[in-house]
């Protein structure tokens, strides 16, 4: 396992699926902890709990300026994000907008707030939760596999932008997770049983991810052992790419 002792990370999105395996993960491993999502009282004992919607520029900086209170931070995992089920034509400019605001403008956002100190400590690392979706076309997906593919150039600049002042910055591309989000897709559909199946199948490992294998992968790209690594993306897909 690991070692993250006396390292203190930033956790978006900590109540739920990754976010919250990643919570586990960090204290497991000896870190510091701080947690910010909508819903703070998901987020698990032993972190720092804070409320923010990260698509707000008063609240990321609200929040970035009570969590480096309490010291510096050393690592951010920009994993907070929302999905889209549509295509083009039918999301509406206001779905789209907001799947931009969370998945993009967030990550720009607690990026912008936390690299300042990060230069000025002259090392610092960002793990970026992607997916798939933003390598690949997937049906009904207009919104996210675009802004996805947004977050993974992002990855890239940053890492290059600042690869001399001891900054690295990977992402990880998870295909389709056992999560709560997937949950929620599955209790729309009108027959989530056989919507859950069509998705099992289009992975060639014949079975979802789970949230805790996608957070050991971000946790493996923070880590000292991966310090030769950045501008990179870890896929964690059962295979779907390679088929």
């Amino acid at each position: 396992m690991d070692d993250f002792r006396g390292r203190r990370a930033i956790v978006t999105g900590a109540g739920s699926g990754i976010g919250l395996e990643l919570v586990r993960g960090l204290l497991a491993r000896g870190a510091e902890v701080v947690g910010i999502d909508l819903a703070t009282d998901r987020i698990p004992d032993g972190a720092m709990r804070l409320s923010a919607d990260i698509s707000q520029v008063d609240q990321v900086d609200e929040a970035v300026r009570a969590a480096l209170a309490g010291g510096p931070v050393d690592t951010l995992f920009n994993n907070a994000g929302i999905g889209s089920t549509k295509n083009l034509i039918d999301c509406e400019p206001e779905e789209w907008d907001r799947v931009f605001s969370v998945n993009v403008r967030g990550t720009y956002l607690m990026s912008r707030a936390v690299i300042p100190q990060m230069l000025e400590a002259g090392s610092g690392v960002i793990v970026n939760t992607a997916s798939v979706a933003g390598s690949i076309g997937l049906p009904d997906r207009a919104a996210y596999c675009a802004s996805k593919g947004a977050v993974i150039a992002l990855t890239k600049q940053i890492a290059v932008q600042w690869a001399k002042a001891g900054i690295r910055c990977n992402c990880i591309c998870p295909g389709t997770v056992d999560s709560p989000w997937v949950g929620r897709l599955l209790s729309e559909a009108s027959d989530p049983v056989a919507h859950r199946e069509q998705l099992i199948a289009r992975q060639p490992l014949g079975r979802l991810g789970t949230p805790s294998e996608v957070a050991d992968a971000a946790l493996y790209l923070a880590s000292d052992a991966a310090s030769f690594i950045t501008g990179s993306e870890l896929i964690i897909d059962g295979g779907i790419t390679a088929a």
